[in-house]
C-alpha cells in the first residue's frame, strides 16, 4: 500500500527539520511553508513525520 506525504500548512512553523531529514530530498522550505517538490520520489520512510515537532507532516495511506 502506497503512502503519500501530507503537510498541514497551518501547523507548520517552518523549522525545516523535515527538510533536513528527508533522505531523498523531496521537501523544500520557502518563506511561507514546507512543500513537496517531487512526490514521485518519496520512499514513504516516515522520517519527516517522526521528526516534525508540530505534527504538521504525516504519511497518509492511499490506494
Amino acid at each position: 500500500m502506497k503512502k503519500t506525504v501530507v503537510i498541514e500548512s497551518a501547523w507548520c512553523k517552518k523549522c525545516g527539520i523535515c527538510v533536513e531529514y528527508c533522505p531523498v530530498k523531496i521537501l523544500e522550505l520557502n518563506e511561507d511553508t514546507v512543500y513537496i517538490k517531487d512526490s514521485e520520489k518519496c520512499i514513504s520512510c516516515g522520517e519527516c513525520e517522526q521528526r516534525c515537532p508540530d505534527y504538521a507532516i504525516y504519511l497518509q495511506k492511499t490506494e
